[in-house]
């Protein structure tokens, strides 16, 4: 019973998002306060029948119902309760229904929370939501049930994928989906304001927060990702521009354009055509990321969904989002006056560059994930893109941004002054000089060290240069340590958090830099009693046993880590697993951690014929990886601080708004400014 309230709601929802997408927009079109206020009641009634089928399917996990196709084909009666829960996303029916419990959470988001916004660009900006809800329930209802049921219900089910029963990607999915999902809200701001025909420093300031909180989602979910691949796989990696992990991070490249052009819009009142062109295409990235987990032309474990079906319902809404926002861009955009002008050196200027090179970074990024697929589609033969193509049309293009973002905070709005910019930052460049000299001469002083030893000075000159642009804003050493205690406390949150974020973005380019630089592998055939050296540790190996999990079976090997002088630094214990339901083996990696470099041990198959208790052994000594969390953890961290300032809960100032023209689209002047 439980399962058809689930379905019921579902379709309830799809009549709720219906009306929600079209009367309010017609009130919004005819200034009907009454129709406009529509939008409110009615995203809190969708939020209600989402949450109900969203309930109802989590139930149907929870209490092992295998008479759920979706439960029998994802869960098992052995399975913690954990991946019980996590089962219901970590299958295409129930991650797309979690896709839709996030939008539908954004629009209650911005009915609660938004009263501070203009009537007519609430309503817009929540049918315009409603109508990517409509066509995601019309997609989950034909083509993707998660209640289908099954008659005679099986006695037991048949599991969840060994790789994706691990904490990591419990929250992995959930959130990159309140990133992707994150940011249909800036979409929506965007096509709103678009039918308006106004773009002002108030619709920025409106819409940075919805901006910005799908920005920290995908730069944890990301991140979350990429830690549960380096630890879980037990491939000693963290990234391998793998197209499922290309498909979050193009729009997080676009999406950080948005965020920085917004800020632009904001304060000069310039950019505007430009950022809505942004916030339009990273929701269609998002859009396309989907396409390709989810259509079946890509493998991976990500990959949820194999049936062509899906994929055309899927190629077809994104079709209908894109070209339609498009549309309405081409004839609405040229509408939009231009706004201040600015000098190329300048705050604005540096914030262009910014979003010239992220923008040309996440294209190019899309062409080497795309091009494979095109090929094959018009028979060119296999090709295959990785990194290698990455790394030589990726890295260029960040080297500048990197050198930018510590320089371009120090420039006036308008314009600025490069030399005075260049002159303040003198302690920044002094410390790039020394990590660079230190680190080239430690590395041992060969040629192929030189782009190492650049690359780390280069995060050095931008986290001394993050710190010096904080220490300039409260004027440090140069007033008495009160007053600038006091200007410290009155700088708003938003520049703590830009600060946070740079310094941590400096941070990751150190942990990816020495991390590719000076990672080593060892791979071998060991017996107990032998020791194998790398990284200077020594890895003992003590033999290995059988243990029991709780939907498992595993070889567990023993191996004592040493340093040079012989102090134990730890007891490593990696695993080979088997799972049951279904059968698969995984490997379960050990790591020891001293805060900066990790060692890394996994245990593989028996080896028999090298003799007794005989197993193939993999060591990694992986330098700077901490310094990845480190840097995204800074990152999202920078971004909740901003997210808390106050301005981003007040909406503009009543001067941007006092001056603003009447909107074109019908509605007055004073029902956009209420």
């Amino acid at each position: 019973m439980i399962p058809e309230i689930g379905h019921y709601a579902l379709a309830l929802g799809l009549c709720v998002a219906l009306v929600q997408a079209i009367v309010p927009l017609i009130g919004a079109q005819r200034n009907n306060l009454a129709l406009m206020e529509l939008s409110r009641p009615a995203a809190v009634a969708q939020f209600l029948t989402i949450g109900v089928a969203f309930a109802a399917l989590t139930h149907s996990f929870i209490v092992s119902d295998f008479s759920v196709s979706n439960v029998f084909q994802n869960s098992h009666t052995d399975k913690p309760l954990l991946y019980k829960i996590s089962g219901v996303w970590g299958n295409h029916e129930g991650s797309l229904l979690l896709w839709i419990m996030i939008l539908a959470v954004f629009s209650l988001a911005v009915a609660v929370f938004g009263r501070n916004l203009p009537p007519t660009l609430r309503a817009r900006a929540l049918s315009v939501q409603a109508m990517i809800t409509v066509g995601f329930l019309l997609f989950i209802l034909f083509t993707s049930n998660p209640f289908e049921r099954i008659d005679p219900a099986p006695l037991n089910g048949r599991g969840l994928n060994p790789l994706l029963q691990d904490p990591g990607l419990a929250f992995h999915p959930p959130m990159l989906y309140l990133g992707y999902v994150g940011f249909s809200m800036a979409f929506s701001f965007a096509v709103a304001a678009l039918i308006e025909g106004r773009v002002d420093a108030a619709w920025a300031r409106w819409v940075r927060p919805w901006t910005l909180l799908a920005w920290i989602f995908l730069t944890l979910g990301i991140a979350l990702g990429s830690w549960w691949a380096y630890y879980e796989l037990g491939w000693g990696g963290w990234w391998y521009w793998d197209p499922v992990e290309n498909a979050s991070f193009i729009p997080w490249l676009s999406g950080t354009a948005l965020l920085h052009s917004a800020i632009v819009v904001e304060k000069r009142d310039t950019l505007k055509s430009w950022t809505i062109l942004l916030a339009i295409v990273t929701f269609s990235l998002s859009l396309l990321g989907t396409f390709l987990v989810r259509s079946g032309v890509l493998t991976s474990v990500h990959a949820f969904a194999t049936d062509p079906t899906r994929g055309v319902f899927i190629l077809l809404l994104l079709a209908v989002t894109v070209v339609g926002s498009l549309s309405l861009y081409a004839w609405r955009a040229p509408q939009l006056k231009a706004g201040g002008v600015f000098a190329p050196i300048s705050r604005e200027g540096s914030l262009l560059l910014n979003n010239v090179l992220l923008s040309t970074a996440s294209a190019t990024v899309l062409l080497g994930t795309l091009y494979p697929l095109f090929a094959d589609a018009l028979n060119l033969g296999k090709v295959s893109v990785g990194p290698p193509f990455f790394n030589a049309v990726f890295v260029p293009l960040m080297v500048p941004m990197v050198l930018v973002m510590a320089l371009g905070p120090m420039l006036a709005w308008k314009r600025g002054d490069a030399y005075g910019a260049a002159r303040r930052l003198w302690l920044a460049l002094v410390a790039a000089a020394v990590v660079f000299a230190g680190t080239y001469v430690a590395a041992g002083g060969a040629l192929t060290d030189v782009g190492a030893a650049f690359g780390m000075g280069l995060g050095a000159w931008l986290l001394i240069g993050t710190l010096v642009e904080w220490a300039e804003r409260v004027h440090l050493f140069r007033v008495d340590p009160v007053t600038s205690l006091k200007r410290a406390a009155g700088l708003p949150r938003a520049a703590y958090g830009m600060t946070l974020a740079h310094a941590g973005m400096a941070i990751l380019v150190m942990g990816v830099v020495g991390n590719t630089a000076w990672k080593g592998e060892s791979i071998q055939v060991m017996s107990p009693g032998e020791v194998v050296e790398i990284g200077g540790v020594a890895y003992e190996f003590r033999g290995a046993e059988r243990v029991e999990g709780p939907n498992y079976d595993a070889v567990q090997g023993r191996f004592i880590l040493r340093r040079d002088d012989g102090a134990v630094l730890a007891v490593m214990e990696p695993q080979k697993r088997t799972y049951t339901d279904p059968p698969m083996p995984t490997s379960e990696a050990a790591i020891h951690t001293d805060g900066i470099t990790d060692h890394y041990a996994v245990i593989g198959d028996p080896s028999p014929d090298d003799g007794p208790g005989a197993f193939v052994t993999r060591f990694y000594h992986e330098p700077f990886v901490p310094f990845l969390w480190y840097g995204a953890l800074l990152m999202g961290l920078g971004g909740l601080v901003s997210l808390t300032d106050r301005r981003h809960r007040i909406g503009a100032p009543t001067r941007a708004r006092a001056r603003t023209a009447a909107p074109v689209g019908g509605a007055s002047a004073r029902g956009a400014a209420r």
